[in-house]
């Protein structure tokens, strides 16, 4: 991959933050001088857009407090690379739905203002696939809102990609527990991605593995949302998202990337405290409002598993969504995932941890 693709990749994955947000991050962890040209990027791409986040809040600050949101979303849920990616790919593709997008993560403090600009840049700069996993994607694709998010409040699960080091302090503060600040910010959000793909819209769509463990915080502002929940064997998505966690630590990383095994360890721990706190909640959760959907039926079986979604929360949109569903579904029939490989040390560390009772 050459310096421009990187670049590319590196201010769609975590560039124009917020100065007020870097500011805070730097005072909870200290970034190392050996990823110095990350943290330029992104310290001077945010300070770049802050005179336009500005002039965003001054022109759109009233019909953002005016924004009337679906009080029924579905909300995709489940365990990193357990299939919520493919899921929420597929979701989109319902032209009634609308859902946070990549051309409104990666500056939601001005994207309103920007937003056919950004478009053309991004489909200009952006490589053809995500770098953590060759995932084919494009500006239009849809995002999980922690990584918008992330631009607005250091709260968010990302400030531990960010500073993989620290990642067990940062999942517990943001996974685990969540600030007045984040949920400010997070609604904040929400609105924006209202306005940004709402337009013509019925449904709102928001697909975050952190909110496995924010039910409570979900049902608090959504009493009426639908909670799809994917599963998968839980060795595999933790293989699989340590994997990630390497590739994405080199690329936005303001530390350096944690060996192999404390990152099998911390992976491990966090899987167990996320599943965990979704049990703790789901009674909260009403019957009718939680599906869950197994990661290989996903798979095996696309069109019908989303189908059983329609079906199970009576959605109207099917005769919209189907059509371009199967060609969603037709596209990725040529997706071949990158070969999950550990060292033999981190493999049998895995083993180990998930043998015990």
């Amino acid at each position: 991959m050459g310096a421009g693709s990187v670049l590319a990749d590196r201010l769609v994955a975590t560039g124009f933050i917020r100065p007020a947000v870097l500011w805070a991050g730097l005072k909870l962890n200290r970034p190392a001088p050996s990823r110095w040209s990350v943290s330029l990027l992104v310290g001077l791409s945010g300070l770049l857009i802050e005179p336009l986040a500005w002039l965003q809040t001054v022109l759109w600050s009233q019909r953002l407090k005016r924004v009337q949101l679906p009080q029924d979303p579905i909300v995709v849920i489940g365990h990193w690379r357990s299939g919520t990616t493919y899921l929420h790919q597929l979701l989109a593709c319902d032209p009634s739905l609308a859902t946070a997008r990549n051309a409104l993560i990666m500056a939601p403090q001005a994207a309103l203002l920007l937003k056919p600009l950004l478009r053309v840049l991004m489909r200009c700069w952006m490589t053809p696939v995500r770098p953590i996993d060759a995932v084919p994607w494009n500006p239009d694709d849809p995002q999980e809102d922690e990584v918008g998010v992330a631009r607005l409040t250091i709260d968010t699960h990302m400030a531990g990609m960010a500073f993989p080091l620290a990642y067990g302090f940062h999942f517990r503060r943001s996974a685990l527990g969540w600030s007045r600040r984040f949920e400010r910010q997070w609604l904040h959000f929400t609105r924006l991605t209202w306005l940004h793909d709402g337009t013509g819209k019925s449904g709102l769509l928001i697909k975050n593995s952190v909110h496995t463990a924010r039910v409570d915080l979900l049902l608090k502002h959504f009493p009426r949302a639908r909670f799809v929940l994917l599963r998968r064997e839980p060795i595999d998505s933790i293989r699989s998202l340590v994997q990630v966690k390497q590739r994405l630590g080199d690329l936005v990383g303001l530390q350096p990337i944690p060996d192999a095994l404390t990152q099998v360890e911390d992976t491990v721990a966090a899987h167990r405290q996320l599943l965990d706190a979704f049990a703790v909640a789901r009674h909260r959760i009403p019957p009718d409002q939680l599906l869950e959907l197994d990661y290989n039926d996903l798979v095996r079986h696309p069109l019908a598993s989303v189908k059983r979604i329609y079906d199970s929360f009576a959605l109207a949109s099917w005769s919209q969504a189907e059509a371009p569903l199967q060609a969603r579904i037709a596209r990725a029939s040529s997706y071949r995932a990158d070969p999950v490989r550990l060292t033999e040390a981190a493999e049998q560390r895995l083993q180990q941890l998930l043998e015990r009772p």
